[in-house]
C-alpha cells in the first residue's frame, strides 16, 4: 500500500524521480512497470501495473453510458518503466493534460498514486479544508 505525500520536481526532460520508500516496492512488485493514465480531478493516476490491469478491467467493462470516460482513462493511458536511477519519463501529453510543468505532489493512494501540479494541489486541499466534510465521516472517529 502506498501512502504519503512527495513535495517533487520534475527534469528538463519531464522525468519524475520516485522516491527512494517507493522505488524498491516497485522494482520488487511490478519490475519498475508502471502505467500513467488521466485522473477525472485533473491530477495523473500512476499504477504499478499489475494494479493497472485490474483498474483497467474494471474501466473497460463499463457500460456505454461510460465510454468518454473510458476514452479518458484508457485511451490516455501510456505504459513507462522506472529507468536504473528510478525515473519515469510523464509524456507531454499527460503533463499538458494536469497542467504539470514542474513543481508536483506525488501522494500515494493505497495501491497507486496520484501526480499534481503542485499550485492546483495546494489551491484545492486549502478549499476541501476550508468546505464541510462528506457526510461519509459522520460517524468516522479521528
Amino acid at each position: 500500500m502506498f501512502q504519503g505525500a512527495s513535495s517533487l520536481s520534475l527534469d528538463a526532460k519531464g522525468r519524475l524521480s520516485v522516491p527512494t520508500r517507493h522505488r524498491d516496492v516497485l522494482s520488487a512488485t511490478a519490475a519498475g512497470q508502471l502505467t500513467i493514465t488521466r485522473h477525472p480531478h485533473g491530477c495523473l493516476m500512476l499504477f504499478p501495473r499489475v494494479e493497472w490491469e485490474k483498474f483497467r478491467e474494471r474501466v473497460a467493462a463499463l457500460p456505454m453510458t461510460a465510454q468518454w470516460w473510458k476514452r479518458i482513462l484508457l485511451g490516455n493511458a501510456m505504459d513507462v518503466e522506472m529507468d536504473g536511477t528510478g525515473r519515469v519519463l510523464v509524456s507531454p501529453e499527460l503533463r499538458s493534460a494536469a497542467h504539470i510543468s514542474k513543481e508536483v505532489m506525488l501522494l500515494g493512494m493505497g495501491t497507486h498514486f496520484e501526480l499534481w501540479d503542485k499550485s492546483t494541489y495546494d489551491t484545492q486541499e486549502a478549499q476541501a479544508m476550508q468546505g464541510e466534510m462528506p457526510d461519509v465521516f459522520r460517524d468516522f472517529s479521528f
